[in-house]
């Protein structure tokens, strides 16, 4: 499994075999830059692979961000068009409209299965 750590600005990201996972708030200084290791795990992983999945659980991005996402949703759809069983979840917290308004946005861009599941916030730790 490779993993970026989260920052105060950058997502968690992990990817492991068939499946990419990013959680967390999505506005570093330079978003190309951070998510140039994802396009390059991504481009390789996407050559051969059968199926992959896609987890986002974002509750924020910046502009740049969402073009990164994006980019990777075209990566996704292409692969789709040559045969791999790609799929998207987004997760989003229920009391968060923003996150759930751009997950329907980028699922009205793509033509893969691309399911928006609520789930309960957590509650802050004291």
């Amino acid at each position: 499994m490779k993993t970026i750590e989260a920052t105060s600005s950058s997502p968690c990201i992990q990817f492991g075999e068939a499946e990419l996972f990013i959680k967390g708030e999505s506005y570093p200084e330079n978003s190309f830059v951070f998510y140039a290791p994802v396009f390059e795990w991504l481009t390789a992983e996407l050559e051969a692979a059968p199926r992959f999945r896609l987890t986002l659980d974002v509750s924020y991005m910046n502009s740049s961000s969402t073009k990164c996402v994006l980019d990777i949703l075209d990566l996704l759809s292409e692969a789709a068009r040559c045969g791999c069983d790609a799929r998207v979840t987004w997760l989003y917290e229920a009391e968060n409209e923003r996150s759930l308004d751009l997950a329907e946005e980028f699922k009205e861009d793509i033509d893969i299965p691309f399911e928006i599941v609520p789930v309960k916030a957590e509650p802050n730790e004291p």
